[in-house]
């Protein structure tokens, strides 16, 4: 029966996992490759008015090729942690460290707009699903006491890289054009592959044999069986509300900023600025969450919820015409969405348990796609009818603020102490329920057989009491 059951390399039964070691090469690699994701990812503001003055195209068709890449990614994520756990989680993220590369050197050919949804979105979002979720969940699996300090440094890249690739995009536009520009971050991309080759060859989250030989194989690979659970689906919904609003900023802000007068380079910097104190966000509430003062949970939603807040004031702050001002909303900003990206994976082990954490996350990416695929177009369509960004953040924010109060609906929210993390079912042959039903009522089997015996007993001897005559 113990050969039924599904556990990490990393981490035995009930036992913590290491906190050290190569656990730290692989943040490493976390961070240059999270960089090369979602810092490119929210660099891409800068090209959008490129390709809105280029293609002669409304707000909201530019829109999609963002959009179309963040719910690529999402979408392929759970492809990812599939391809991890039946075959080798280093060629599954130098795989999507290639893909992501080459979709950008085509995009940098690109004629049409179909042609960046294709190249730009869906080629490049496949790979970066490769890479993104896998290298998480490698890293989660490394750590136990410090693992939100661990994947807070891991993420820290993003807003380290937000800061330096907006100027460095603009300057590579002004220099190069969009086409050149997009062929030199395709090469750059391409150095993802060598973070994939830091993770150990032998590294799995899965017994796959096993779970074969029990008829689980599809379900398993992909934890299904966490939609029949409330905890998950509740998480599940929060999060792609917040979906919904928070990556707006990051395509829209840059051309909003452009719009109300701001110069070229001030514009990018205050996508910069934002990514400055997104670095410091992400390091703080890790660190603050493992020193266990407050539940990781609880933590999540402030952040979520203040985060909400400054997406709707950035363009109240614009009314004003005030770079100084929309500086300071865009540094509070940055501070809070950092902080919260870093809690989001950390509630993660405690809502589905560390076993099922590269499927559900997968699981999870896939689900909030349509919130990806779907946020950033709306962010444009409305301001294509209203002519300016201020009602796209405003809705932005509100979804944001709904997410974090949808997270307050989770089981034992409100609870102080931390609920201890789910177990996955113990996979049984057939043969084996009974004594698995024997073991947790705190029987053993041999008792089992000898109180059946009695009881056997007992029953031919009052059969044979009631046939005697009194």
């Amino acid at each position: 029966m113990a050969n039924g059951k599904l556990k990490s390399q990393s981490q035995g039964d009930g036992a913590e996992g290491p906190d050290g070691g190569w656990g730290w090469v692989l943040v490493v690699a976390m961070f240059v490759s999270t960089s090369l994701v979602f810092g490119l990812m929210r660099g891409l503001g800068i090209f959008f008015v490129e390709f809105v003055q280029y293609f002669e195209e409304s707000a909201q068709a530019i829109s999609w090729i963002s959009s179309i890449g963040l719910a690529a990614q999402q979408f392929f994520s759970l492809l990812g942690a599939a391809l991890c756990n039946a075959y080798n989680t280093r060629l599954v993220v130098m795989t999507g460290g290639f893909l992501s590369g080459l979709g950008l050197i085509l995009a940098s050919q690109a004629t049409c707009l179909v042609h960046l949804y294709l190249s730009m979105g869906v080629l490049s979002g496949l790979g970066w699903g490769l890479v993104f979720t896998p290298m998480v969940a490698t890293v989660m699996a490394s750590f136990t006491r410090r693992r939100a300090l661990a994947v807070g440094l891991g993420f820290s890249s993003i807003g380290l890289s937000s800061f330096a690739f907006n100027p460095l995009f603009q300057l590579l536009v002004e220099t190069y054009t969009w086409r050149g520009a997009l062929l030199i971050l395709g090469g750059l991309s391409l150095n993802i592959m060598a973070c994939g080759a830091l993770i150990r060859p032998d590294l799995r989250f899965a017994l796959i044999e096993e779970l074969s030989r029990n008829g689980e194989f599809f379900s398993s690979y992909l934890e299904v069986s966490l939609l029949c659970e409330r905890p998950y689906l509740t998480y599940a919904l929060g999060v792609t509300l917040l979906n919904f609003g928070y990556f707006v900023p990051y395509f829209h802000l840059v051309a909003h900023s452009r719009q109300v007068g701001f110069s070229e380079y001030r514009a990018a910097f205050i996508m910069s600025a934002a990514g400055i104190t997104d670095i410091f966000g992400r390091i703080a509430s890790g660190w603050f969450s493992d020193l266990g003062r407050f539940r990781v949970v609880h933590l999540l939603t402030l952040w979520t919820a203040l985060a909400g807040v400054f997406i709707m004031l950035l363009p109240v702050s614009s009314l004003t015409r005030s770079y100084t001002v929309m500086i300071v909303i865009s540094l509070l900003y940055g501070f809070c969405s950092g902080a919260l990206t870093s809690m989001v994976f950390a509630v993660v082990p405690m809502i589905m348990g560390v076993e099922r954490m590269m499927g559900g996350l997968g699981l999870l990416q896939l689900i909030e796609s349509c919130a990806g695929l779907l946020g950033t177009p709306l962010s444009g369509w409305l301001r294509d009818m209203t002519g300016n960004y201020t009602a796209s953040f405003v809705v932005a924010g509100s979804f944001v603020l709904l997410g974090s109060l949808t997270m307050t609906t989770l089981p034992h929210y409100f609870s102080c102490a931390e609920p201890p993390p789910p177990q996955r079912p113990v996979l049984v042959d057939n043969s084996e329920t009974l004594n698995l039903e024997l073991r947790q009522d705190g029987c053993s089997p041999e008792f089992n057989h000898q109180t059946e015996r009695t009881v056997e007993t007992k029953s031919n001897q009052t059969d044979q009491r009631g046939t005697e005559p009194d």
